[in-house]
């Protein structure tokens, strides 16, 4: 299998190799989950958990605290790689190709599968060098008019344009916190990825950054397909089309606590006739 680099020319190309010959049997397909666990060590972080993630939508995950939520997102731009006693067993593929197979470039990976975190982490640096940071190094522009085009463009995707336009230079810190998760997701869409993940993007903002950031997913997933871990019920069902409940399954015998996938269908149908009642209990607030 060739690496994914080797795959994907880039957003919009026709796809080579191996991904050319699967396309037409999973045109809508960005993530293939099949019976995926995560372990840390001895500990069983998700048991088995199987879905799919559809282009051009926006995909939720949601339950209670420590049921595998981030964990299994982090899988999807192998970001557990970097943890030393994490690995993966059962089958992830991205447009068909295995994500975990050794001849896959886990950097490439990252760049086409980009991610925002709970807390905004802006650098240090002017609000122009954050968004240019990631094409500089990916090789995509150096300085010049490509790259201004690229800032340009990401932090009008982001909606932020307007409100920084004029101070590209200043410190990014002094931006506020709403600002500096859109800035951050400029930074994560500049290096023209497939895939955006969003681990709690709003927890850390204010009711009225939060509703910006939600109007802005709205608009991105024409160009992104979408997943983000909320433990925002109500978030998710204003933002999403599909939504996938995790629960915990609790070992008696050790108290250790696995990740386990109860359910995974469209929004409406999570949240207004769920098929599971572990679901149903978690939506309606009688647990979790």
């Amino acid at each position: 299998m060739a690496a994914i680099d080797d795959l994907t020319e880039g957003r919009g190309s026709e796809p080579l190799g191996e991904m050319a010959a699967e396309s037409p049997a999973m045109p809508e397909v960005v993530f293939d989950v099949e019976e995926l666990s995560v372990y840390y060590g001895e500990f069983q972080a998700i048991q088995d958990a199987s879905l799919k993630v559809h282009e051009n939508e926006i995909t939720a995950f949601i339950g209670p605290s420590g049921c595998g939520k981030t964990t299994l997102l982090r899988c999807f731009n192998r970001m557990n790689d970097l943890i030393e006693t994490a690995r993966v067993t059962g089958s992830l593929r991205y447009h068909g190709v295995d994500l975990y197979d050794s001849k896959v470039d886990a950097v490439e990976v990252r760049r086409r599968i980009g991610m925002v975190f709970q807390k905004p982490n802006p650098f240090p640096k002017s609000i122009r060098a954050n968004v240019a940071y990631g094409p500089r190094v990916a090789g995509l522009a150096k300085k010049g008019p490509v790259m201004d085009d690229i800032v340009e463009n990401s932090l009008r995707k982001a909606a932020l344009w307007d409100e920084v336009k004029d101070r590209l230079d200043d410190n990014a810190l002094g931006l506020s916190g709403g600002q500096q998760q859109r800035l951050c997701i400029a930074r994560a869409i500049a290096t023209d990825p497939d895939v955006l993940l969003m681990d709690e993007p709003c927890s850390a903002l204010d009711p009225i950054a939060t509703t910006r950031i939600e109007e802005l997913m709205h608009g991105l997933k024409d160009d992104y397909s979408i997943v983000v871990v909320t433990h925002n019920m109500q978030q998710a069902a204003r933002v999403s089309d599909r939504t996938a409940f995790f629960s915990v399954d609790v070992n008696p015998d050790s108290d250790n606590r696995t990740g386990i996938l109860v359910e995974y269908d469209s929004t409406q149908q999570i949240f207004s006739n769920p098929s599971d009642e572990r679901t149903e209990n978690y939506v309606t607030g009688r647990f979790g």
